[in-house]
Protein backbone atom coordinates (compact mmCIF):
# COMPACT_ATOMS: atom_id res chain seq x y z
CA UNK A 1 0.00 0.00 0.00
CA UNK A 2 1.63 3.49 -1.34
CA UNK A 3 2.11 6.13 1.66
CA UNK A 4 -0.54 9.05 0.97
CA UNK A 5 1.24 12.46 0.33
CA UNK A 6 -0.56 13.97 3.17
CA UNK A 7 0.35 11.28 5.54
CA UNK A 8 2.00 12.31 9.40
CA UNK A 9 0.98 16.09 8.27
CA UNK A 10 -2.00 17.89 10.45
CA UNK A 11 -5.52 16.68 8.81
CA UNK A 12 -7.87 18.70 6.44
CA UNK A 13 -11.47 19.96 6.64
CA UNK A 14 -12.14 18.03 4.35
CA UNK A 15 -10.66 15.11 6.41
CA UNK A 16 -13.23 15.87 8.57
CA UNK A 17 -16.36 13.77 9.56
CA UNK A 18 -19.85 15.79 9.75
CA UNK A 19 -20.60 14.52 13.34
CA UNK A 20 -23.93 15.59 13.19
CA UNK A 21 -25.13 13.90 9.68
CA UNK A 22 -23.16 10.27 11.58
CA UNK A 23 -25.21 10.57 14.87
CA UNK A 24 -28.54 11.83 12.91
CA UNK A 25 -27.29 7.88 11.02
CA UNK A 26 -27.27 6.09 13.88
CA UNK A 27 -30.16 6.85 14.78
CA UNK A 28 -32.69 6.77 11.44
CA UNK A 29 -30.46 4.32 9.03
CA UNK A 30 -32.28 1.03 9.03
CA UNK A 31 -29.49 -1.77 8.58
CA UNK A 32 -30.47 -4.34 5.95
CA UNK A 33 -28.83 -8.04 7.71
CA UNK A 34 -29.52 -9.97 4.79
CA UNK A 35 -26.15 -8.12 3.71
CA UNK A 36 -23.23 -9.30 5.01
CA UNK A 37 -21.94 -5.68 5.38
CA UNK A 38 -24.87 -4.30 7.37
CA UNK A 39 -25.27 -7.47 9.67
CA UNK A 40 -23.81 -8.00 13.61
CA UNK A 41 -20.54 -9.10 12.96
CA UNK A 42 -18.14 -9.86 15.95
CA UNK A 43 -14.54 -9.71 14.54
CA UNK A 44 -11.32 -10.01 16.93
CA UNK A 45 -12.55 -7.29 19.01
CA UNK A 46 -16.26 -6.99 18.97
CA UNK A 47 -18.47 -5.28 16.26
CA UNK A 48 -17.93 -2.62 14.61
CA UNK A 49 -19.24 -0.24 11.25
CA UNK A 50 -20.23 2.94 10.55
CA UNK A 51 -23.73 4.47 10.83
CA UNK A 52 -23.57 5.98 7.49
CA UNK A 53 -22.64 2.61 6.10
CA UNK A 54 -25.47 1.12 7.81
CA UNK A 55 -23.20 -1.43 9.46
CA UNK A 56 -23.27 0.40 13.21
CA UNK A 57 -26.50 2.02 13.93
CA UNK A 58 -28.75 1.50 17.06
CA UNK A 59 -30.55 -1.73 15.68
CA UNK A 60 -27.34 -3.26 16.12
CA UNK A 61 -26.86 -1.68 19.68
CA UNK A 62 -30.55 -2.77 21.24
CA UNK A 63 -30.68 -6.30 19.46
CA UNK A 64 -27.04 -7.11 20.51
CA UNK A 65 -27.50 -6.03 24.20
CA UNK A 66 -30.77 -8.00 23.95
CA UNK A 67 -29.15 -10.79 23.15
CA UNK A 68 -26.32 -10.17 26.05
CA UNK A 69 -29.03 -9.20 28.66
CA UNK A 70 -30.12 -12.89 27.20
CA UNK A 71 -27.15 -14.44 27.03
CA UNK A 72 -26.45 -13.50 31.03
CA UNK A 73 -30.04 -14.82 32.05
CA UNK A 74 -29.21 -18.17 30.19
CA UNK A 75 -25.57 -18.37 31.88
CA UNK A 76 -26.56 -17.28 35.63
CA UNK A 77 -24.81 -13.91 35.44
CA UNK A 78 -26.80 -11.86 37.58
CA UNK A 79 -24.00 -9.71 38.88
CA UNK A 80 -23.58 -6.05 37.80
CA UNK A 81 -22.34 -5.05 34.18
CA UNK A 82 -19.51 -2.57 33.94
CA UNK A 83 -20.59 -0.12 30.88
CA UNK A 84 -17.66 1.90 29.47
CA UNK A 85 -17.30 3.82 26.59
CA UNK A 86 -14.57 5.75 24.48
CA UNK A 87 -14.57 9.10 22.90
CA UNK A 88 -15.76 8.29 19.14
CA UNK A 89 -18.85 10.14 18.24
CA UNK A 90 -21.01 6.89 17.97
CA UNK A 91 -19.92 6.05 21.30
CA UNK A 92 -21.92 8.52 22.93
CA UNK A 93 -25.62 7.12 21.44
CA UNK A 94 -24.36 3.51 21.40
CA UNK A 95 -23.85 4.03 25.49
CA UNK A 96 -27.22 5.83 25.59
CA UNK A 97 -29.21 2.73 23.85
CA UNK A 98 -27.01 0.05 25.73
CA UNK A 99 -28.34 1.58 28.91
CA UNK A 100 -32.02 1.54 27.76
CA UNK A 101 -31.56 -2.31 27.18
CA UNK A 102 -29.74 -3.45 29.68
CA UNK A 103 -31.86 -1.71 32.47
CA UNK A 104 -35.02 -2.70 31.04
CA UNK A 105 -34.39 -6.39 30.83
CA UNK A 106 -33.41 -5.98 34.55
CA UNK A 107 -29.18 -5.78 34.51
CA UNK A 108 -27.18 -3.66 37.27
CA UNK A 109 -25.33 -1.72 35.39
CA UNK A 110 -22.23 0.33 36.53
CA UNK A 111 -21.13 3.09 34.99
CA UNK A 112 -18.01 6.00 35.68
CA UNK A 113 -19.43 8.51 38.27
CA UNK A 114 -18.90 11.17 35.81
CA UNK A 115 -20.38 9.19 32.86
CA UNK A 116 -23.86 10.87 32.24
CA UNK A 117 -22.31 14.22 32.08
CA UNK A 118 -20.99 13.92 28.81
CA UNK A 119 -17.46 12.78 29.57
CA UNK A 120 -16.52 9.52 31.98
CA UNK A 121 -15.32 7.77 29.13
CA UNK A 122 -13.73 4.44 30.06
CA UNK A 123 -10.28 2.25 29.38
CA UNK A 124 -10.77 -1.43 28.14
CA UNK A 125 -8.40 -2.86 30.73
CA UNK A 126 -10.24 -0.63 33.39
CA UNK A 127 -13.06 -2.60 33.00
CA UNK A 128 -11.26 -5.88 32.49
CA UNK A 129 -9.70 -4.90 36.13
CA UNK A 130 -12.91 -4.26 37.60
CA UNK A 131 -14.55 -7.67 36.41
CA UNK A 132 -12.00 -9.63 37.97
CA UNK A 133 -11.68 -7.45 41.38
CA UNK A 134 -15.25 -8.05 41.47
CA UNK A 135 -15.63 -11.48 41.04
CA UNK A 136 -12.77 -12.54 43.08
CA UNK A 137 -15.12 -11.90 45.90
CA UNK A 138 -18.65 -12.39 44.41
CA UNK A 139 -18.71 -16.14 43.17
CA UNK A 140 -22.73 -16.09 43.11
CA UNK A 141 -22.97 -13.02 41.24
CA UNK A 142 -20.35 -12.84 39.24
CA UNK A 143 -19.66 -9.33 36.95
CA UNK A 144 -19.53 -9.24 32.86
CA UNK A 145 -18.73 -5.86 30.84
CA UNK A 146 -19.68 -3.97 27.63
CA UNK A 147 -16.94 -1.53 26.16
CA UNK A 148 -18.33 0.67 23.68
CA UNK A 149 -15.18 1.38 21.40
CA UNK A 150 -14.11 0.70 17.88
CA UNK A 151 -10.35 0.93 19.09
CA UNK A 152 -8.50 2.82 16.98
CA UNK A 153 -10.55 2.97 13.77
CA UNK A 154 -11.02 6.10 12.16
CA UNK A 155 -13.30 8.80 13.71
CA UNK A 156 -16.56 7.50 11.36
CA UNK A 157 -16.84 4.36 13.23
CA UNK A 158 -18.10 2.81 16.19
CA UNK A 159 -17.78 -0.59 17.93
CA UNK A 160 -19.10 -2.80 20.92
CA UNK A 161 -16.99 -5.43 22.89
CA UNK A 162 -18.28 -8.15 25.35
CA UNK A 163 -16.03 -8.76 28.15
CA UNK A 164 -17.43 -11.98 30.11
CA UNK A 165 -16.98 -12.58 34.03
CA UNK A 166 -13.45 -13.87 32.63
CA UNK A 167 -12.69 -10.09 32.16
CA UNK A 168 -10.75 -10.39 29.04
CA UNK A 169 -12.67 -10.52 25.37
CA UNK A 170 -15.52 -13.14 24.27
CA UNK A 171 -14.58 -16.05 23.29
CA UNK A 172 -15.65 -17.31 19.38
CA UNK A 173 -18.75 -19.67 20.91
CA UNK A 174 -20.04 -16.50 23.13
CA UNK A 175 -19.41 -13.91 20.40
CA UNK A 176 -21.50 -16.78 17.20
CA UNK A 177 -24.66 -16.84 20.01
CA UNK A 178 -24.49 -13.27 20.15
CA UNK A 179 -24.39 -11.92 16.50
CA UNK A 180 -26.70 -15.01 15.48
CA UNK A 181 -28.85 -13.31 18.38
CA UNK A 182 -28.19 -9.99 17.24
CA UNK A 183 -29.03 -10.70 13.96
CA UNK A 184 -32.51 -12.89 14.55
CA UNK A 185 -33.99 -9.39 16.65
CA UNK A 186 -33.45 -7.65 13.82
CA UNK A 187 -34.77 -9.70 11.27
CA UNK A 188 -37.87 -10.53 13.31
CA UNK A 189 -38.63 -6.33 13.37
CA UNK A 190 -36.96 -5.77 17.12
CA UNK A 191 -40.33 -7.16 18.43
CA UNK A 192 -38.22 -9.19 21.18
CA UNK A 193 -36.17 -5.90 22.50
CA UNK A 194 -37.18 -4.76 26.12
CA UNK A 195 -36.12 -1.10 26.12
CA UNK A 196 -37.01 2.08 28.42
CA UNK A 197 -36.79 5.59 27.80
CA UNK A 198 -33.32 6.82 28.45
CA UNK A 199 -34.10 9.82 31.27
CA UNK A 200 -36.34 6.29 32.81
CA UNK A 201 -33.35 4.22 32.35
CA UNK A 202 -31.01 6.43 33.89
CA UNK A 203 -32.88 7.32 37.18
CA UNK A 204 -33.42 3.36 37.38
CA UNK A 205 -32.18 2.29 40.91
CA UNK A 206 -30.37 -0.38 38.61
CA UNK A 207 -27.80 2.59 36.98
CA UNK A 208 -25.08 2.66 39.64
CA UNK A 209 -21.97 5.14 39.38
CA UNK A 210 -18.47 4.40 40.90
CA UNK A 211 -14.85 6.19 40.66
CA UNK A 212 -13.62 3.14 37.83
CA UNK A 213 -10.40 5.85 38.08
CA UNK A 214 -9.62 5.86 41.57
CA UNK A 215 -10.07 2.23 41.90
CA UNK A 216 -7.75 1.48 38.84
CA UNK A 217 -5.06 4.06 39.54
CA UNK A 218 -5.27 3.20 43.47
CA UNK A 219 -3.87 -0.77 42.23
CA UNK A 220 -1.55 0.32 39.60
CA UNK A 221 1.27 -0.59 41.97
CA UNK A 222 0.27 -4.01 41.80
CA UNK A 223 1.31 -4.49 38.72
CA UNK A 224 3.83 -1.66 38.25
CA UNK A 225 7.11 -0.65 40.37
CA UNK A 226 5.76 3.03 40.87
CA UNK A 227 8.18 3.74 43.50
CA UNK A 228 11.05 3.38 41.45
CA UNK A 229 10.10 5.10 38.10
CA UNK A 230 9.16 8.28 40.86
CA UNK A 231 12.69 7.34 42.89
CA UNK A 232 14.53 8.15 39.28
CA UNK A 233 12.50 11.07 38.46
CA UNK A 234 11.90 9.80 34.70
CA UNK A 235 10.08 12.25 32.67
CA UNK A 236 7.33 11.17 30.54
CA UNK A 237 5.21 12.67 27.82
CA UNK A 238 1.61 11.10 27.37
CA UNK A 239 -0.12 11.43 24.54
CA UNK A 240 -3.73 10.45 24.88
CA UNK A 241 -4.57 10.79 21.31
CA UNK A 242 -7.77 11.91 22.79
CA UNK A 243 -8.88 8.55 24.55
CA UNK A 244 -10.20 7.56 26.66
CA UNK A 245 -7.72 7.53 29.37
CA UNK A 246 -7.11 10.71 29.47
CA UNK A 247 -8.41 11.56 32.80
CA UNK A 248 -6.07 9.17 34.36
CA UNK A 249 -3.22 10.51 33.88
CA UNK A 250 -3.28 13.07 36.25
CA UNK A 251 -4.19 11.46 38.70
CA UNK A 252 -1.50 8.77 38.19
CA UNK A 253 0.64 11.38 38.00
CA UNK A 254 -0.44 12.51 41.59
CA UNK A 255 -0.86 9.36 43.27
CA UNK A 256 2.72 8.26 42.59
CA UNK A 257 4.50 11.74 42.37
CA UNK A 258 5.32 11.17 38.75
CA UNK A 259 6.96 13.62 36.21
CA UNK A 260 4.48 12.98 33.94
CA UNK A 261 3.68 15.63 30.91
CA UNK A 262 0.01 14.94 28.99
CA UNK A 263 1.29 17.17 26.03
CA UNK A 264 -2.20 17.03 24.34
CA UNK A 265 -5.45 17.65 26.50
CA UNK A 266 -7.89 17.95 23.26
CA UNK A 267 -10.96 15.32 23.57
CA UNK A 268 -12.98 16.19 20.28
CA UNK A 269 -14.91 13.32 18.20
CA UNK A 270 -13.99 14.48 14.94
CA UNK A 271 -10.44 14.04 16.15
CA UNK A 272 -9.42 16.95 14.10
CA UNK A 273 -5.79 17.41 15.97
CA UNK A 274 -4.99 14.33 14.79
CA UNK A 275 -2.19 13.47 11.68
CA UNK A 276 -3.08 11.65 9.09
CA UNK A 277 -2.10 8.18 8.78
CA UNK A 278 -0.06 6.43 6.21
CA UNK A 279 -3.37 5.75 3.73
CA UNK A 280 -4.32 9.46 4.18
CA UNK A 281 -7.39 8.90 7.11
CA UNK A 282 -7.99 10.17 10.35
CA UNK A 283 -6.96 7.15 12.65
CA UNK A 284 -5.62 6.78 16.41
CA UNK A 285 -3.03 4.16 16.02
CA UNK A 286 -0.32 4.83 18.14
CA UNK A 287 1.47 2.02 16.54
CA UNK A 288 1.73 4.28 13.30
CA UNK A 289 4.86 6.85 13.19
CA UNK A 290 2.40 8.68 10.69
CA UNK A 291 -0.56 9.03 13.21
CA UNK A 292 2.02 9.50 16.63
CA UNK A 293 3.90 12.46 14.22
CA UNK A 294 3.37 14.86 17.13
CA UNK A 295 4.72 13.12 19.47
CA UNK A 296 7.93 11.67 17.58
CA UNK A 297 8.37 15.72 16.94
CA UNK A 298 8.78 16.13 20.94
CA UNK A 299 11.01 12.71 21.83
CA UNK A 300 13.85 14.87 23.10
CA UNK A 301 12.13 16.38 25.33
CA UNK A 302 11.46 13.61 27.39
CA UNK A 303 12.91 10.89 28.90
CA UNK A 304 9.99 8.13 27.41
CA UNK A 305 7.46 9.33 25.86
CA UNK A 306 3.76 7.25 25.11
CA UNK A 307 0.80 7.12 23.14
CA UNK A 308 -2.34 5.13 23.57
CA UNK A 309 -5.53 4.56 21.26
CA UNK A 310 -8.85 5.74 22.21
CA UNK A 311 -9.77 2.29 24.44
CA UNK A 312 -6.41 2.29 25.93
CA UNK A 313 -5.65 -1.40 24.84
CA UNK A 314 -2.91 -0.71 22.58
CA UNK A 315 0.39 1.01 23.39
CA UNK A 316 3.07 3.49 21.67
CA UNK A 317 6.56 3.77 23.09
CA UNK A 318 8.85 6.24 21.84
CA UNK A 319 12.32 7.05 22.71
CA UNK A 320 14.85 9.92 22.46
CA UNK A 321 16.90 7.29 20.95
CA UNK A 322 14.82 5.50 18.44
CA UNK A 323 11.83 7.74 17.93
CA UNK A 324 8.26 5.31 18.06
CA UNK A 325 9.63 1.71 18.82
CA UNK A 326 8.49 -1.32 16.33
CA UNK A 327 5.72 -2.64 18.24
CA UNK A 328 7.19 -6.25 18.21
CA UNK A 329 10.65 -4.83 19.41
CA UNK A 330 8.59 -3.38 22.18
CA UNK A 331 7.53 -6.58 22.81
CA UNK A 332 10.62 -8.41 23.19
CA UNK A 333 12.09 -5.95 25.46
CA UNK A 334 9.10 -6.07 27.72
CA UNK A 335 8.75 -10.06 27.68
CA UNK A 336 13.23 -10.10 28.48
CA UNK A 337 12.58 -7.42 31.53
CA UNK A 338 10.09 -9.24 32.70
CA UNK A 339 11.34 -12.05 32.91
CA UNK A 340 14.99 -11.55 35.03
CA UNK A 341 12.83 -8.63 37.11
CA UNK A 342 9.70 -10.29 38.44
CA UNK A 343 9.56 -13.49 40.64
CA UNK A 344 7.49 -15.01 38.63
CA UNK A 345 6.74 -19.30 38.17
CA UNK A 346 9.29 -20.66 35.79
CA UNK A 347 6.72 -22.76 34.37
CA UNK A 348 4.63 -19.78 33.61
CA UNK A 349 4.83 -19.39 29.89
CA UNK A 350 5.02 -16.45 27.54
CA UNK A 351 2.01 -15.80 24.91
CA UNK A 352 2.39 -14.41 21.11
CA UNK A 353 0.19 -14.58 18.51
CA UNK A 354 1.59 -16.26 15.39
CA UNK A 355 2.06 -13.20 13.49
CA UNK A 356 4.40 -11.55 16.27
CA UNK A 357 7.80 -11.11 15.69
CA UNK A 358 10.31 -14.57 16.42
CA UNK A 359 12.91 -12.56 18.21
CA UNK A 360 10.26 -13.30 21.01
CA UNK A 361 11.20 -17.15 20.27
CA UNK A 362 14.68 -16.34 20.65
CA UNK A 363 13.90 -14.69 23.77
CA UNK A 364 12.09 -17.50 25.28
CA UNK A 365 14.63 -19.78 24.18
CA UNK A 366 17.66 -17.79 25.67
CA UNK A 367 16.10 -17.75 28.80
CA UNK A 368 14.52 -21.24 29.47
CA UNK A 369 11.07 -20.49 29.32
CA UNK A 370 7.83 -22.02 27.90
CA UNK A 371 6.86 -20.58 24.69
CA UNK A 372 2.89 -20.47 23.60
CA UNK A 373 2.12 -19.37 19.92
CA UNK A 374 -1.38 -18.53 19.05
CA UNK A 375 -3.68 -17.48 16.64
CA UNK A 376 -4.06 -13.75 16.00
CA UNK A 377 -6.57 -11.84 18.60
CA UNK A 378 -5.88 -11.40 22.54
CA UNK A 379 -8.65 -13.94 23.65
CA UNK A 380 -6.72 -16.70 22.66
CA UNK A 381 -4.87 -15.59 25.73
CA UNK A 382 -7.51 -15.20 28.41
CA UNK A 383 -7.52 -18.36 30.02
CA UNK A 384 -3.65 -18.30 30.58
CA UNK A 385 -3.81 -14.75 31.87
CA UNK A 386 -7.18 -15.44 34.15
CA UNK A 387 -5.24 -18.44 35.79
CA UNK A 388 -2.17 -17.25 36.12
CA UNK A 389 -0.14 -19.88 33.33
CA UNK A 390 0.86 -17.23 31.55
CA UNK A 391 3.31 -15.00 32.48
CA UNK A 392 2.77 -12.48 29.78
CA UNK A 393 0.26 -12.25 26.68
CA UNK A 394 1.34 -10.23 24.00
CA UNK A 395 0.34 -9.33 20.10
CA UNK A 396 1.70 -7.88 17.15
CA UNK A 397 -0.72 -4.82 17.14
CA UNK A 398 0.66 -3.42 20.21
CA UNK A 399 -1.84 -5.24 22.30
CA UNK A 400 -0.41 -6.76 25.73
CA UNK A 401 -1.20 -7.73 29.70
CA UNK A 402 0.83 -9.40 32.36
CA UNK A 403 0.48 -10.63 35.44
CA UNK A 404 0.94 -8.51 38.68
CA UNK A 405 4.17 -8.30 40.57
CA UNK A 406 2.96 -10.83 42.70
CA UNK A 407 2.56 -13.17 39.86
CA UNK A 408 -1.57 -13.05 40.05
CA UNK A 409 -3.79 -11.94 37.54
CA UNK A 410 -4.02 -8.05 36.65
CA UNK A 411 -6.43 -8.17 33.40
CA UNK A 412 -7.21 -11.08 30.95
CA UNK A 413 -7.79 -8.15 28.44
CA UNK A 414 -4.97 -5.33 26.94
CA UNK A 415 -3.63 -2.99 28.85
CA UNK A 416 -2.30 -0.05 27.09
CA UNK A 417 -1.15 1.50 30.67
CA UNK A 418 0.79 -0.71 31.93
CA UNK A 419 2.77 -1.26 28.63
CA UNK A 420 3.79 2.32 29.05
CA UNK A 421 4.34 2.57 32.47
CA UNK A 422 6.61 -0.45 32.53
CA UNK A 423 9.00 1.21 29.35
CA UNK A 424 9.62 4.37 32.18
CA UNK A 425 10.09 1.42 34.89
CA UNK A 426 12.69 -0.34 32.86
CA UNK A 427 14.58 2.91 32.46
CA UNK A 428 14.45 3.40 36.21
CA UNK A 429 15.48 0.19 36.78
CA UNK A 430 18.22 -0.56 33.64
CA UNK A 431 19.28 2.97 32.90
CA UNK A 432 18.65 2.34 29.59
CA UNK A 433 15.52 3.46 27.58
CA UNK A 434 13.35 0.47 25.87
CA UNK A 435 14.77 0.79 22.60
CA UNK A 436 18.89 0.76 23.82
CA UNK A 437 17.32 -2.81 25.92
CA UNK A 438 16.28 -3.06 22.42
CA UNK A 439 19.37 -2.94 20.27
CA UNK A 440 21.28 -5.06 22.88
CA UNK A 441 18.71 -7.98 22.47
CA UNK A 442 18.85 -7.78 18.81
CA UNK A 443 22.92 -7.82 18.97
CA UNK A 444 22.58 -11.19 21.06
CA UNK A 445 19.77 -12.88 19.24
CA UNK A 446 19.30 -11.63 16.03
CA UNK A 447 17.79 -8.72 14.06
CA UNK A 448 14.77 -9.09 12.89
CA UNK A 449 13.19 -6.97 9.87
CA UNK A 450 9.27 -7.14 10.15
CA UNK A 451 6.59 -5.53 7.46
CA UNK A 452 2.63 -6.07 6.87
CA UNK A 453 0.99 -5.55 3.66
CA UNK A 454 -2.71 -5.10 3.23
CA UNK A 455 -4.78 -5.63 0.10
CA UNK A 456 -8.36 -5.40 -0.99
CA UNK A 457 -9.91 -8.78 -0.60
CA UNK A 458 -13.71 -9.68 -1.47
CA UNK A 459 -15.45 -11.70 0.53
CA UNK A 460 -15.11 -15.05 -1.38
CA UNK A 461 -11.37 -14.05 -1.34
CA UNK A 462 -11.30 -13.97 2.27
CA UNK A 463 -13.12 -17.44 2.77
CA UNK A 464 -10.65 -18.93 0.52
CA UNK A 465 -7.98 -17.60 2.11
CA UNK A 466 -9.32 -18.51 5.38
CA UNK A 467 -9.41 -21.92 4.70
CA UNK A 468 -5.98 -22.89 2.93
CA UNK A 469 -3.67 -25.51 4.61
CA UNK A 470 -0.44 -27.00 4.13
CA UNK A 471 -1.97 -28.98 1.40
CA UNK A 472 -2.51 -25.46 -0.73
CA UNK A 473 1.12 -24.96 -0.69
CA UNK A 474 3.40 -26.53 -3.20
CA UNK A 475 5.94 -24.47 -3.27
CA UNK A 476 9.46 -25.99 -1.70
CA UNK A 477 11.07 -22.94 -0.98
CA UNK A 478 10.58 -19.44 0.03
CA UNK A 479 12.89 -16.09 -0.89
CA UNK A 480 15.81 -18.74 -1.39
CA UNK A 481 15.43 -20.87 1.80
CA UNK A 482 13.61 -24.19 2.78
CA UNK A 483 10.06 -24.09 3.81
CA UNK A 484 10.10 -25.98 7.01
CA UNK A 485 6.90 -25.33 8.33
CA UNK A 486 2.97 -24.77 6.70
CA UNK A 487 0.97 -24.03 9.45
CA UNK A 488 -3.05 -24.15 9.38
CA UNK A 489 -3.23 -24.46 12.94
CA UNK A 490 -1.43 -22.53 15.54
CA UNK A 491 1.45 -24.91 17.45
CA UNK A 492 0.32 -23.59 21.15
CA UNK A 493 -3.37 -24.86 21.00
CA UNK A 494 -3.37 -26.38 17.81
CA UNK A 495 -6.75 -23.60 17.13
CA UNK A 496 -6.87 -22.73 13.40
CA UNK A 497 -5.08 -19.62 11.99
CA UNK A 498 -8.28 -18.61 9.43
CA UNK A 499 -5.12 -18.77 7.02
CA UNK A 500 -1.72 -19.79 6.80
CA UNK A 501 1.61 -19.52 8.06
CA UNK A 502 4.87 -20.81 6.37
CA UNK A 503 8.25 -20.81 8.00
CA UNK A 504 11.69 -21.11 7.00
CA UNK A 505 15.50 -20.79 9.43
CA UNK A 506 15.66 -17.10 8.33
CA UNK A 507 12.04 -15.61 8.04
CA UNK A 508 8.45 -16.21 7.88
CA UNK A 509 5.14 -14.44 6.72
CA UNK A 510 1.66 -15.42 7.74
CA UNK A 511 -1.37 -14.35 5.48
CA UNK A 512 -4.86 -14.30 6.57
CA UNK A 513 -7.92 -12.02 6.36
CA UNK A 514 -9.21 -9.25 8.41
CA UNK A 515 -12.17 -9.69 10.66
CA UNK A 516 -13.59 -6.34 10.12
CA UNK A 517 -12.31 -4.95 6.87
CA UNK A 518 -12.62 -5.90 3.11
CA UNK A 519 -8.76 -6.57 2.73
CA UNK A 520 -6.19 -9.34 3.83
CA UNK A 521 -2.82 -9.02 5.37
CA UNK A 522 0.49 -10.54 4.77
CA UNK A 523 2.80 -10.48 8.03
CA UNK A 524 6.56 -11.37 7.34
CA UNK A 525 9.85 -11.37 8.83
CA UNK A 526 13.41 -11.34 7.95
CA UNK A 527 16.34 -11.97 9.74
CA UNK A 528 19.01 -11.79 6.96
CA UNK A 529 17.61 -8.05 5.50
CA UNK A 530 15.24 -5.80 4.27
CA UNK A 531 15.77 -7.08 1.05
CA UNK A 532 15.33 -10.67 2.08
CA UNK A 533 12.17 -9.23 3.69
CA UNK A 534 10.77 -8.12 0.64
CA UNK A 535 11.45 -11.03 -1.77
CA UNK A 536 8.86 -13.15 1.29
CA UNK A 537 6.36 -10.65 0.56
CA UNK A 538 6.52 -10.75 -3.23
CA UNK A 539 6.59 -14.74 -3.14
CA UNK A 540 3.99 -14.90 0.32
CA UNK A 541 1.44 -12.19 -2.36
CA UNK A 542 2.07 -14.76 -5.07
CA UNK A 543 0.69 -17.55 -3.53
CA UNK A 544 -2.35 -15.63 -2.05
CA UNK A 545 -2.87 -14.82 -5.73
CA UNK A 546 -2.18 -18.06 -6.81
CA UNK A 547 -4.92 -19.54 -4.32
CA UNK A 548 -7.23 -16.92 -5.51
CA UNK A 549 -6.50 -18.35 -9.48
CA UNK A 550 -7.31 -21.67 -8.44
CA UNK A 551 -10.69 -20.78 -6.66
CA UNK A 552 -11.77 -18.74 -9.93
CA UNK A 553 -11.69 -15.61 -8.33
Amino acid sequence: MSIHPFAGKPARPEDRINIGQLVSDYFLQTPNVSLATEKVTFGTSGHRGSASKRSFNEHHIIAICQAIAEFRRENNIFGPLFLGKDTHALSEPAFASAISVLIANGVNVVVQNDALSGRGFTPTPVISRLIITHNKTNADKVADGLIITPSHNPPSDGGIKYNPPHGGPAEGGITKKIEQRANEIITAGLVDIKKLPYQEAVNSALLTKEDFIGDYVNQLDQVIDMQAIAKAGISIGVDPLGGSGIDYWPVIAEKYQLNINVVNEVVDSSFAFMPLDKDGKIRMDCSSKYAMAGLIAIKDDFDISVGNDPDFDRHGIVTPSGGLMNPNHYLAVAIHYLMTHRDWSETCKIGKTLVSSSLIDRVAKQLSRPLSEVPVGFKWFVEGLADASYAFGGEESAGASFLARDGSTWTTDKDGFILALLAAEILAVTGKDPYQYYLELAKTLGQPCYGRVEAVASLEQKRVLTALSSADVSAKSLAGDKILQVLSHAPGNNAAIGGIKVVTDNGWFAARPSGTEEIYKIYAESFIDDEHLQSIIIEAQAMVSAAFKAAGL
